[in-house]
């Protein structure tokens, strides 16, 4: 079956879905991150946190997530999420300082700048 929603990775085209899903700090968060340029750290650091909670690593095209869409999985996953906005807004802060480690170890030719942090990757 063939969604038009759906893609490899959480897409930053489904972040604007996500700013009223909950309070004031998860809403000033993704705000912020909207306003960065294109794949700039924070963007890449909300979609990393977006692969790690809606488990996007082990979505597949027959899967009932993929069906559904990015835009739903993505939304449902905030929506559902138990903790309090702090603790996203924590764990965004532990996925930008996991990508700036990366950013720092690997920093060899053509490395981050081969993929993740070209324009139009994110």
């Amino acid at each position: 079956m063939y969604q038009s929603d759906t893609e490899i990775l959480f897409p930053m085209r489904v972040a604007p879905n996500l700013v009223e899903l909950r309070g004031k700090s998860w809403k000033h968060l993704v705000s912020d991150v909207l306003d960065e340029p294109e794949a700039s750290l924070d963007q890449l650091a909300f979609n990393l946190l977006l692969i790690r909670l809606s488990g996007c690593l082990t979505c597949h095209t027959d899967s009932y997530r993929a069906m559904r869409g990015c835009t739903i999985c993505a939304t449902q996953v905030i929506k559902r999420f138990k903790g309090e906005d702090k603790e996203l807004v924590s764990y965004f802060k532990r996925a930008k300082g996991d990508i700036q480690r990366y950013i720092k170890v690997d920093k060899g030719p053509g490395r981050m700048e081969d993929f993740g942090m070209m324009k139009g990757i994110g």
